[in-house]
């Protein structure tokens, strides 16, 4: 089955209406390869501007993290309904620093997922190990684990999922999984959908790769068959995300 690629940009606590100005003009002029699914996640402050900013175009924007509540005495938090009033149609969840700098549990990131599929937003579902859980064999039981509370909280329909399979230990430090190690990871994640979920699932759902993404090993990650995109960090804020967008055309 063929899966669209899809290029997210997670800009994280980075940017400016002067920097984001900058990149979204630049994304805006570029010849992006129209195959691609492309989405970018500002910080909440800047959805609208971005939303704005790509209006008309097939950029399309995300929110970094939403709440599970639709209202209430949450303060900084962010409902689902408020990601769409401000223009995102996507959110990224259960991205490791909210796992493990803000403490976001597999149940909460569950009741998330739920909330925001709901509420009509693309999940980004985030998965993936830490360096001494690769080094202990653990990697496919800790995304098992992760994967599960998604599943129970998805049931049958994932055609608004994209699961982004990030491994702590390359995230921001310049390390990346070689095309061989994320390969096998995304076709054990594949063969745990058609086992756990469906087969339909399991060939329909696009598993993207996260972790020091950047234009000079995009390429190769790319070729990869059970590799559908990247979520790119760092790289997104820089002119080479639009050497990663149009990685396959190379």
């Amino acid at each position: 089955m063929s899966r669209q690629f899809f290029v997210g940009g997670n800009f994280k606590m980075n940017g400016t209406t002067e920097s984001l100005t900058v990149i979204s003009d630049r994304l805006r002029e570029a010849e992006l390869d129209s195959k691609v699914e492309v989405v970018v996640a500002p910080p909440a402050a800047y959805i609208s501007k971005l939303a704005a900013d790509f209006s008309g175009t097939k950029v399309g924007v995300s929110a970094q993290n939403v709440h599970e509540k639709a209202s209430g005495a949450f303060t900084g938090e962010i409902s689902c309904a408020m990601a769409l009033d401000c223009g995102a149609k996507y959110t990224i969840l259960g991205h490791s620093e909210r796992r493990h700098v803000f403490g976001e549990s597999n149940s909460q990131i569950g009741a998330k997922t739920k909330a925001a599929l709901a509420s009509g937003l693309i999940v980004i579902a985030c998965i993936g190990e830490k360096e001494q859980e690769r080094e202990d064999g653990k990697t496919m039981e800790v995304c098992i684990e992760q994967l599960t509370a998604f599943k129970n909280n998805i049931g049958d329909d994932w055609s608004n999922v994209v699961i982004a399979y990030e491994p702590v230990w390359a995230i921001g430090t310049g390390k990346v999984a070689t095309p061989d190690i994320a390969q096998e990871t995304h076709a054990n994640i594949r063969a745990w959908l058609s086992a756990n979920v469906s087969p339909d699932v399991a060939a329909s759902v696009r598993i993207i790769y996260g972790g020091s993404v950047n234009g000079k090993n995009c390429v190769e990650l790319s070729r990869q068959g059970d590799i559908d995109g990247f979520l790119v960090g760092g790289a997104s804020l820089k002119p080479e995300f639009v050497d990663i967008i149009n990685c396959q055309r190379t």
